[in-house]
């Protein structure tokens, strides 16, 4: 059963959160550190894979933006993600959109404005939905 499924505008909000308190910080570290601002230096992008695939395993569904809005990711089964379900949503999926040529990305916006579940293509791969329902609410939604 899917319990409070975040849309569409709360998943842009979460994703403008994370570039503002993430993001943009470490490249100005990044930038401070090797006095060069390259946002596609490969190593910005390898702290990044790493920040969004293991995040929401260490912290209940919720990466930075995402608390910031009160939605967090969490498996079908309303279970806390594991690394698996990250690695499906992120590497899988992310391989999905590139040979679609980003025309999986748009559909899977369409899906969330349009599916009642709010699942986009990651999320049907990876098993996962996001939801603004709470650690604690769903544990007490389980429990009854």
């Amino acid at each position: 059963m899917i319990s409070q499924p975040a849309g569409f505008w709360m998943r842009v909000g979460a994703g403008i959160a994370n570039g503002f308190f993430i993001n943009l910080p470490l490249l100005v570290l990044f930038a401070i550190v090797t006095d060069q601002f390259n946002p596609d230096d490969p190593i910005v992008s390898f702290i990044m894979f790493l920040y969004f695939l293991l995040t929401p395993v260490f912290w209940k569904g919720y990466d930075v933006g995402k608390k910031t809005m009160g939605i967090r990711i969490v498996k079908k089964d309303e279970g806390n993600v594991h690394i698996g379900n990250m690695l499906m949503r992120n590497v899988v999926a992310g391989i999905f959109y590139l040979i679609t040529f980003g025309v999986g990305a748009i559909l899977s916006a369409f899906f969330v404005i349009f599916r009642d579940d709010k699942r986009a293509i990651h999320d049907l791969i990876a098993g996962t939905y996001v939801t603004k329902t709470s650690p604690k609410e769903m544990s007490l939604h389980l429990e009854n």
